[in-house]
């Protein structure tokens, strides 16, 4: 771990550094408090100077307000092609994160937050980080993120189509959207997995929270395989497995994109874009280079049962931003050995598509979210 040090009151102080975006160990740093202007903290923040709140809780959460006013006067320009617009509101988005970033707390060796009016953030920390080895210096945006997380953890999404909710943990993507959950709860199960599906086995790849190894359960597969390589997802996924009392059907395997063996449904719902993350969360919608997508595809061929599907789902906003193509998605499965069987598609229901103010409306108002049913060629 990273160690921060500064100088307060003539006295040297150091405390860990974390940083779920991976952002650099501060170079300069000062410390700050009620005092301090927000076109001040905006200025040094944009040089590159890390301000360790020392003020109370609640000026701090409006100085990082009025410091967001102040970089959202400057939106992106339009691009000359979709593609370019999501670059430049990329590029802005990073600027924001790594301005807004600046603004420090100190998390003390408990995960306590010694500042005024300050909520009890210790068991929200320690949920996210784990058990608290000293001193942690962490920006607010992400604390105020860890909070949020441990909120939505308590309290959980509802998901229709388990009559019940799931439980998400921090750095693992959320079931909001719920049109994804719902094609793959009410698209017709392959002919052989519904002859006989409580003898049948089906995978769920990249699991998560672990929502639609349980959807898949709850519709009688006799067996489900969960995968998932991040810790975080892995116990979230398990958590919520014991929850709804799933444990004797839904195994949940820390393992590459695929378990051992063979199934008669592969499941797999992949980031949709095919671009670079820069947080734990951002992993969930951000695939570089498409690789988890084209892992899916070309190794399905040979983990399918005869008669088995594998289920792609995925939306069409890359498509819609310039950044893949239908022809290149097509391609890409032929080259897999495999075959379109049926698709089903349905449109999002989040607020962002009707938001006519977002950079990105265009695209997210036409996109599609397609269950692709795929079998061996």
């Amino acid at each position: 771990m990273s160690i921060l040090h500064w100088t307060e009151d003539h006295t040297t102080h150091s405390a860990g550094w974390h940083s779920e975006s991976a952002a650099a160990l501060p170079r300069r740093l000062v410390v700050a408090d009620d005092r301090l202007k927000a076109a001040t903290a905006y200025r040094l923040a944009c040089e590159g100077t890390a301000l360790l709140w020392r003020g109370d809780f609640p000026h701090a959460r409006q100085l990082l307000r009025a410091m967001a006013r102040r970089v959202d006067r400057k939106p992106p320009r339009p691009g000359d092609s979709p593609a370019e617009s999501f670059a430049l509101h990329r590029r802005a988005r990073g600027h924001r994160a790594r301005v807004l970033g600046r603004l420090l707390v100190l998390l003390e060796d408990d995960h306590s937050l010694a500042l005024r009016g300050a909520p009890d953030v210790r068991r929200a920390c320690t949920e996210a980080y784990g058990a608290p080895r000293g001193p942690l210096a962490v920006s607010l945006t992400e604390l105020l993120g860890v909070i949020g997380a441990g909120q939505w953890r308590e309290k959980g999404v509802p998901v229709p189509a388990l009559g019940a909710r799931v439980h998400p943990h921090y750095g693992v993507f959320s079931p909001v959207r719920g049109e994804y959950v719902d094609l793959v709860a009410r698209t017709p199960l392959p002919a052989p997995v519904g002859h006989d599906a409580g003898r049948r086995t089906a995978f769920d790849l990249g699991t998560g929270t672990g929502v639609l190894a349980l959807v898949l359960a709850r519709r009688g597969l006799g067996r489900v395989v969960a995968t998932d390589i991040n810790p975080r997802a892995l116990a979230c996924a398990r958590e919520n497995v014991r929850r709804l009392r799933f444990a004797d059907r839904v195994d949940v395997v820390n393992s590459g994109l695929f378990p051992e063996g063979r199934a008669h449904l592969v499941v797999c719902n992949p980031p949709w874009l095919p671009a670079r993350p820069t947080s734990a969360v951002e992993q969930g919608v951000y695939d570089p280079d498409s690789a988890m997508l084209r892992g899916f595809l070309n190794g399905l061929a040979s983990r399918l049962e005869p008669g088995g599907e594998g289920w792609l789902v995925l939306s069409d906003l890359a498509e819609h931003l310039g950044l893949r193509t239908r022809r290149d998605l097509l391609a890409a499965i032929e080259a897999a050995g495999l075959r379109v069987a049926g698709r089903t598609d349905t449109r999002p229901r989040h607020p962002r598509a009707a938001d006519a103010t977002d950079p990105l409306h265009a695209a997210r108002a036409a996109e599609v979210t397609s269950l692709w049913r795929l079998a061996a060629g």
